[in-house]
């Protein structure tokens, strides 16, 4: 089986995020079309998944670098912090891990395959070069394998076309400024961006009086050749260069204090490929790079890093879709692959490969009914193979009202970290959950009236957590001193999403997203970690007549949660409010500002980590 899936996958590539508008002959918004439901362009209201699209037109008016504060919009997300922007950022999604979350920027897997978790750090993410995302919750591996037990993000970023920026100046002796460019010639198509945040930041440690200060640049390009009305061939790249100041446990108290040391990132992707379609096959191909480097330096042992970590992962792979007699559509994916970390000075390395082909039959009737099912077969080299399912399906029921169910199966394969490392395990196996939703929705959430009302369950089974073997030294803890990974839990997710979206006007907006999620351990009865129960953002935009300026706010609400798995370290819940203004300066300059934290409100979203107390930012867009 993995040797035809090689030789199915030599010219493959992750598929290419819709930028065209044209789906099945049908001319629709770009912010109604989505790919993470099937890996190939789809209408949302023939998905029959929950996704969430949030735009650039919306990106840019919520303003700044954060961009959790752009996902905090969509239902079912929770975010935690280890200190200030830049700090580890995990985004959990329906009390799923934040390492269960699969993460694509421009096709490309972007997940640090060297971390403990394997997953992708947020913080190293600026939201000024992003043009859309795209959130499906909800476990989806038929499609995208490994990771995706707790949803997937695919996130494209801007080719602009002409030249766009902006500046902006804030609290912290913050700064960050964007610059994209792009246009066409002929059959040629592309752009280049460009982004830049430095801030002094704020102290690590909540208790900690020395700011811990972050830098960041990034550059991202993207090309095109249409060489045919049928066929083009595309390219793109991304590259982070990262320093942040991080506390430690300095003696001789051990507890966590201000220290002078710092964490050093630099990531970059990059995939080519091919892209072809006609009225009955699309194809897409190519092969996809990740590369993620990590240094720990502390100037008290010297100027030389004192802990490095490196994972990179190369992917082929191959998708396409057939269209058959009477409505169906047969998508078919092959994939092959490989991943391998180091670090040091510990001298931990090793590698993997993963082979996978699916198959995915889709039906869709004038009526408004769409239907799909698959399945799909994965090759690990170290654990073997794994079957996964999932099926859904969605109707229109009239006035634009449409009922959706979906029953999908997750994995996540042990991280290279988890098996091999001075504390890993190879006898773990693979993370595994079954998910189930049904909802009632009507349009989408850029459409002028939203309304969608979702019900969700996920069990999962074999979830890896690190075990501490601190004063024992026989069975698993055996020449693991300081602690191994286990397959020791089960897990269920279980709760409610509520969406509303209305444009009461041409001037006036207003957006609130409300979930609950119940998230146990099921062998303990107690509460996983980080997870809190209550959700809410609730959103407001006007146009006021006073010259174009428009005013808007954010609310976000947040439940109790606890920091640990037993139980013992509470996290009190927060609101939090943000005011914003833009004002039009011509045609190609608009003032903006906004003042987050308004209440100034002191809260945590990890314990002992510090927070934003009230900020103020402002800034300049230009459009040429």
């Amino acid at each position: 089986m993995k040797y035809l899936i090689f030789a199915s996958s030599i010219f493959a590539a992750t598929p290419v995020l819709a930028q065209e508008d044209i789906v099945a002959g049908e001319a629709r918004p770009d912010s109604s079309i989505t790919v993470v439901a099937t890996g190939d362009p789809l209408p949302i209201d023939q998905a029959g998944q929950p996704v969430s699209v949030i735009a650039r037109e919306e990106i840019d008016r919520i303003q700044g670098p954060d961009l959790t504060r752009v996902l905090e919009r969509a239902p079912g997300v929770t975010i935690s912090r280890n200190g200030g922007v830049g700090g580890f950022t995990g985004i959990r999604v329906r009390g799923a891990d934040a390492e269960q979350l699969l993460v694509l920027v421009d096709g490309v897997r972007v997940a640090d395959v060297a971390s403990p978790g394997g997953g992708f750090d947020f913080g190293n993410l600026l939201a000024g070069g992003i043009d859309k995302l795209e959130l499906l919750r909800g476990s989806n591996s038929v499609v995208w394998g490994s990771q995706a037990i707790g949803g997937v993000l695919a996130i494209r970023t801007r080719a602009a076309e002409g030249v766009e920026g902006s500046a902006e100046l804030g609290a912290n002796d913050s700064r960050y400024a964007t610059l994209s460019a792009g246009g066409a010639v002929g059959a040629l198509s592309g752009g280049l961006g460009a982004s830049f945040h430095d801030s002094d930041g704020i102290s690590a440690a909540d208790s900690g009086a020395e700011p811990d200060g972050y830098r960041q640049w990034q550059l991202t390009g993207r090309a095109r050749a249409d060489l045919t009305p049928n066929f083009a061939l595309l390219a793109n790249a991304r590259y982070a260069d990262a320093r942040l100041g991080i506390d430690g446990f300095p003696p001789p108290t051990f507890a966590f204090a201000d220290t002078p040391e710092r964490q050093d990132t630099r990531e970059w992707s990059a995939r080519a490929g091919f892209e072809y379609g006609n009225a009955g096959l699309r194809l897409n191909g190519g092969y996809a790079l990740s590369d993620t480097r990590r240094e720990l330096f502390d100037p008290a042992f010297g100027a030389a890093s004192y802990f490095t970590t490196r994972g990179r992962s190369e992917r082929a792979e191959l998708v396409s879709s057939i269209a058959l007699p009477a409505g169906f559509d047969l998508d078919l994916g092959a994939d092959r692959e490989r991943t391998r970390f180091s670090t040091a000075p510990f001298g931990s390395s090793g590698k993997a490969t993963l082979s996978s082909g699916h198959a995915l039959l889709r039906f869709h009737s004038p009526q408004g009914v769409t239907l799909a099912a698959g399945a799909r077969v994965d090759d690990h080299s170290r654990f073997g193979s794994e079957l996964t399912l999932g099926a859904n399906g969605t109707a229109g029921i009239g006035g634009g009202w449409r009922l959706r169910a979906s029953y999908g199966e997750g994995f996540k394969a042990p991280t290279l970290f988890q098996l091999l490392s001075d504390f890993g395990n190879p006898a773990l196996q693979p993370e595994r959950s079954r998910a189930y939703d049904v909802g009632i929705e009507l349009g989408d959430r850029n459409a002028p009236l939203h309304l969608a009302l979702t019900a969700f369950r996920r069990d999962s089974r074999d979830l890896i957590d690190f075990v501490s073997c601190f004063g024992l030294s026989g069975g698993i803890c055996t020449n693991r001193p300081f602690g191994t990974y286990n397959n020791i839990r089960r897990a269920r997710a279980e709760g409610i999403e509520l969406e509303l979206g209305a444009k009461l006007s041409e001037a006036f907006t207003a957006q609130a997203a409300y979930s609950y999620a119940r998230s146990r351990n099921r062998a303990t009865g107690l509460d996983l970690a980080r997870r809190p129960r209550h959700a809410l953002t609730v959103s407001a935009d006007w146009e006021t007549p006073l010259g174009g300026l428009a005013v808007g706010g954010d609310v976000r609400l947040v439940g109790d949660s606890f920091d640990d798995a037993g139980n013992f370290v509470p996290l009190d819940g927060y609101a939090l409010a943000t005011v914003r203004a833009s004002l039009p300066l011509g045609e190609h300059f608009d003032l903006f500002g906004r003042i987050e934290n308004l209440t100034d409100a002191h809260y945590q979203t990890a314990a002992g980590y510090g927070t934003y107390g009230r900020s103020a930012y402002a800034g300049v867009r230009a459009r040429f």
